[in-house]
């Protein structure tokens, strides 16, 4: 946001900020998988939700469409995206040439209190593992995500805090639309081995591990191709 001379925010700013807002608030929705792939999100839903006017709903849906989360369709509107499996491989692709860069320039940076941080988060993710419910269940998916997310916080590149945000939030669409197992989207296991050894000043080992977690996450997933029937011969096999 950018203030105007007497500190006031001008009305642009003021619709930037709104329109961050309700993007930051559907990404979350996303993430948490409480937004599946493919559901509709119309302009006048979305105001009405946010209590906003349609410009401002429509400039929050064209900002999650540019981080590939958000479809915009001609004549038919905005929908949660819905990621073929090529998509969802080159996803993860791109996940294992970020991740161990993010790590090797974590360990640069990273003090005792944001180590400590990391086994808080730990802890909690261990804490929803235990408990029913789909509450729980999405602040569990949730809590796997702000790991990798605290990681690229730490390595204090915000380019690259913003990328793994959108990877993060992709890959939680993926996980929903191709996922095979009810277990956590993000190995909790792994995610303590890693911050052990971050501890030990191991980096190697870190981002060997980091690429184990990946392909765990993505060894999870059913990616084959299906063929598509219309109405009809869908009941015919």
């Amino acid at each position: 946001m950018n203030p105007s001379a007497d500190g006031l925010l001008t009305p642009s700013d003021s619709t930037d900020s709104g329109a961050q807002q309700i993007r930051d608030a559907i990404r979350d929705a996303i993430v948490e998988r409480r937004l599946a792939p493919g559901t509709k999100l119309s302009e006048s839903d979305v105001g009405g939700l946010f209590n906003v006017s349609r410009t401002l709903a429509r400039a929050a849906l064209q900002a999650l469409s540019y981080e590939g989360l958000v479809s915009v369709e001609k004549n038919r509107g905005a929908f949660v995206a819905y990621p073929s499996p090529e998509e969802a491989r080159q996803i993860f692709a791109a996940r294992r040439l970020v991740e161990p860069g993010i790590l090797k320039s974590a360990a640069e940076h990273i003090t005792a209190a944001q180590l400590k941080h990391l086994r808080h988060l730990l802890v909690e993710e261990g804490r929803l593992m235990g408990e029913r419910g789909q509450s729980a269940r999405r602040a569990e998916i949730k809590a796997s995500g702000d790991f990798h997310l605290m990681l690229a916080s730490i390595s204090g590149n915000l380019i690259m805090q913003r990328f793994m945000e959108e990877l993060v939030a992709r890959s939680s669409l993926v996980i929903a639309l191709y996922g095979q197992s009810s277990a956590s989207s993000c190995g909790h296991s792994e995610h303590g081995d890693i911050i052990t050894a971050l501890e030990q000043k191991d980096v190697d080992t870190a981002c060997h591990l980091m690429l184990h977690h990946i392909a765990h996450i993505e060894a999870d997933l059913d990616l084959r191709e299906r063929k598509s029937f219309g109405l009809k011969e869908a009941f015919e096999h």
